[in-house]
């Protein structure tokens, strides 16, 4: 049977409630440190925190610990993800049904967001600029969060290797043709302009875009949802325009 995201999304909806206030989230420990090895050795306490063990509860459920490693710690979970060749912190990238999703609660909003990763769930929807997610260990128990795509807060992602998945969607547009330039509007809650056509380039602030798109941005810079921006050049999925360059995959055709 193949593996696809649905079946770690109903194992997950399956835990919805269960909590350390009447110990409910101890069969989810259980089932972690029932399966070995055991991640460095270490069996989770039922007084640990226990997102990344929820996930990883969850990928032993639908035996899909081949592309969702197990890990009872978010930073270890990413380095095996990485590992894997399954990790992105690319702001362009969109997120998809069963990504597993980390936070770092202590991100500024200011530039790229580099820093240790402090929690953990797995995308359940993805719909109108909104990511929801179901997390273990959110306020003590199993939870929904919703946040916005490409919002503060985000670390990163791994992509586990569902059947027809892919690492990263790349858009379709990718034409320099009259018809494939000219306005779009950023879907976005706040798109990154940065000083080439990468993520390995320098993300811009808020005093280094022009006069219009400071009217339309926040604080950091980020250009926000709604706003109409002039495509001038598309150049491997990243488009130019009059601030800087923008990922085309937060845009669509006005």
């Amino acid at each position: 049977m193949g593996k696809n995201a649905n079946t770690i999304l109903t194992i997950a909806r399956g835990y919805l409630g269960c909590k350390e206030s009447n110990g409910s989230h101890k069969k989810i420990i259980d089932l972690y440190n029932s399966h070995k090895p055991l991640a460095r050795g270490y069996r989770v306490k039922y007084t640990d925190s226990w997102c990344a063990t929820f996930v990883s509860a969850c990928a032993i459920k639908a035996n899909y610990i081949d592309i969702i490693p197990t890990e009872c710690s978010c930073n270890q979970m990413i380095k095996r993800f990485q590992s894997m060749g399954r990790w992105t912190e690319d702001d362009g990238h969109v997120a998809h049904l069963g990504d597993i999703i980390f936070y770092d609660w202590q991100d500024n909003g200011t530039g790229d967001n580099r820093g240790s990763s402090d929690h953990v769930g797995i995308v359940e929807k993805v719909a109108n600029g909104k990511i929801t997610v179901i997390e273990g260990n959110k306020s003590d128990a199993v939870a929904r969060r919703v946040l916005n795509v490409n919002g503060r807060y985000i670390r990163g992602f791994g992509c586990p290797a569902y059947d027809n998945s892919t690492h990263v969607t790349t858009p379709t547009v990718q034409s320099n043709t009259s018809n494939a330039l000219g306005t779009y509007v950023v879907t976005a809650s706040a798109l990154k302009v940065r000083e080439g056509a990468g993520t390995n380039y320098r993300r811009k602030g808020k005093n280094e875009l022009t006069a219009d798109a400071r009217k339309h941005c926040n604080a950091n810079g980020g250009l926000l949802q709604g706003t109409r921006v002039t495509v001038k050049e598309i150049k491997n999925g990243w488009a130019r325009i009059p601030s800087g360059w923008v990922y085309m995959g937060h845009l669509r055709k006005a």
